[in-house]
């Protein structure tokens, strides 16, 4: 199997879904003869010509209405957004109609549309590129938003995503883009959107995280593993909305003990819906407070402090420590 990074497992999920699937096209801006931002468009608009590879104007309202129209009409848009900052201006479509369509018409109509975006900090980035934010987008009824950890599962979901009959907000977290590389098979592979991932088990303690943080959550599991000899059990969630309640419940319960990485600040973030989970279905199986290792209530910052925003593998250690002591 080839190794490969995020942003090239990302490629060859949308080459091989448009070369199975005609009525698969690509939108965004740049996408087509700059092959991306973070080139992961790159290459598809010499293959699949300007019909299937749009380059559009810079309107994130007017690529995802635009996106509504061709789902409606048997198209299966993948719409990108540049950089999740700027997918606010997307809202109304997003809010409106693309994630209303099925109830609003009672269960008739479908809208199979991605909507793809990068998010998430730790790459020095401007102002409105690093938000985590990802809550925002989960919050709306009948939202699918997905969020994959690495290069084989960035794959996978997004061949289920593209495939998915409704509407699905895949982002992308730009800090995993080329930090690291995983055997990918030639082969299509898929994952269930809304199942989570039991990465490792184990008996001592639930780690819970997503997207970019998965790798710090795993070095600290490793780190307290080696030290203590605890056992772990982690839990890579990979689909925020709908929430995998099963596997946290189940796991919590087996381990008596949780915490939970978020890159996100910490009011209403997805850290908060987790503990409410755990408290709805696994309350009298705990032994210490579910503990919530997050970013900041402020604007991501910039270049020097970004770094101190981020939960790191020291303060993950050190709050799974803290949860085993209790």
């Amino acid at each position: 199997m080839a190794k490969l990074n995020m942003v090239q497992a990302i490629n060859l999920a949308l080459a091989q879904e448009m070369a199975n699937d005609d009525s698969v096209l690509v939108m965004g801006q740049d996408v087509g003869v700059d092959g991306g931002v973070f080139r992961a468009t790159d290459g598809l608009l010499e293959r699949f010509g300007q019909k299937r590879v749009l380059d559009t104007p810079l309107a994130e309202s007017g690529i995802v209405g635009s996106g509504v129209g061709m789902a409606l009409a048997g198209l299966k848009p993948v719409c990108e957004m540049q950089f999740s900052g700027f997918s606010y201006m997307m809202m109304g479509q997003f809010e409106a109609h693309v994630t209303r369509l099925r109830a609003r018409t009672l269960g008739q109509l479908n809208l199979p549309m991605v909507i793809r975006m990068p998010y998430g900090g730790g790459v020095r980035a401007l102002e409105h590129h690093s938000e985590s934010r990802e809550v925002m987008y989960a919050h709306q009824p009948g939202a699918r938003v997905v969020i994959p950890s690495g290069p084989r599962n960035a794959r996978a979901l997004l061949l289920a995503a593209i495939r998915d009959p409704d509407p699905v907000l895949f982002m992308e977290p730009k800090h995993s883009y080329r930090a690291f590389r995983e055997e990918v098979p030639e082969q299509e592979e898929t994952l269930p959107i809304g199942k989570a991932h039991v990465v490792q088990e184990g008996t001592d303690l639930t780690l819970i995280s997503w997207g970019a943080m998965m790798r710090p959550a795993l070095k600290a599991a490793a780190r307290i593993e080696k030290q203590r000899g605890a056992s772990i059990e982690i839990i890579d969630l990979l689909t925020i909305a709908p929430m995998d309640h099963e596997t946290i419940a189940a796991s919590v319960a087996k381990t008596g003990r949780c915490v939970v990485v978020q890159e996100a600040p910490r009011s209403f973030g997805p850290s908060s819906e987790i503990t409410a989970v755990i408290n709805d279905r696994a309350f009298l199986y705990l032994e210490a407070p579910v503990k919530r290792l997050t970013g900041y209530d402020v604007v991501t910052p910039y270049f020097g402090r970004e770094k101190s925003y981020l939960p790191g593998v020291d303060k993950v250690a050190q709050g799974i420590a803290e949860t085993l002591d209790f």
